[in-house]
């Protein structure tokens, strides 16, 4: 990624800021063994510094679909980055070195994302802006003197330039197939074994001799209700007729 957007920013730079002049544009570190052998005009981009964007760290997975709308793969969310440019201008006279500035200061200004057109790589393929921001003031736990003084250096005029990208993983999880039949429920019975035939008491009589369960009812009478033959029958009373005097 971080090589794409290089070559992003130099297509940019080129096209925008710097046409048809014969201005040279470099990612070199600007040390003083650097600065000594450059003979023609440059245009430097630094890379010093790169962090995540903790804001747009994104969970969960987003989903790929075809062309019928069905989902085929799970994709994990890019990365974003912040990285830092140290944009510097190096010419035989400070003069031109300032009107390089300028004319750089002015690209960057008109615009607050890189061209699509100017994105290569899987930078264009994401189809996403790539913010940037110019000259704003640095965070308090980074000064650009301290970069020069790490180059060995002298502190000269030059622009902050940060670029928010994303950076893809591509780490692809599969999808199981979709369904295309309806779902089945079969029943089988596990109380008499494979091939036993059913018979409704068969679980009540299984359990009542395991004592797992209440006790089995009692048996019908084929020529009655259950337990008819248990209870004897009431008689009904009978009365006697008056005698008569």
């Amino acid at each position: 990624m971080i090589h794409e957007l290089d070559e992003s920013l130099r297509s940019f730079v080129r096209q925008e800021a710097l046409p048809d002049n014969g201005v040279d544009v470099v990612f070199d570190a600007p040390t003083k063994d650097w600065a000594s052998r450059r003979n023609a005009p440059t245009v430097d981009l630094y890379l010093y510094d790169i962090r995540e964007d903790m804001a747009r760290r994104q969970s969960g997975h987003s989903v790929r679909r075809d062309a019928d709308g069905l989902g085929i793969a799970r994709d994990q969310p890019p990365r974003w980055f912040k990285l830092s440019y140290l944009v510097t201008a190096w010419t035989q006279r400070p003069e031109d070195e300032h009107r390089l500035l300028s004319l750089l200061l002015q690209c960057f200004l008109t615009r607050d994302a890189l061209p699509s057109g100017a994105l290569t790589g899987s930078l264009a393929e994401l189809g996403s802006a790539i913010s940037y921001t110019c000259a704003l003031p640095p965070p308090q736990d980074r000064a650009l003197s301290d970069v020069w003084s790490a180059l060995g250096g002298e502190l000269k005029p030059s622009l902050d330039l940060v670029v928010t990208a994303p950076f893809d993983l591509t780490q692809e999880i599969p999808i199981g197939p979709p369904v295309t039949e309806p779902l089945g429920l079969g029943v089988t019975d596990l109380t008499g074994g494979p091939g036993a035939a059913h018979d409704p008491t068969r679980f009540e009589r299984a359990t009542n001799r395991n004592g797992n369960g209440a006790k089995a009812p009692p048996e019908r009478d084929p020529g009655g209700d259950a337990g008819s033959q248990a209870r004897p029958k009431k008689q009904k009373p009978t009365r006697s007729a008056p005698r008569r005097s």
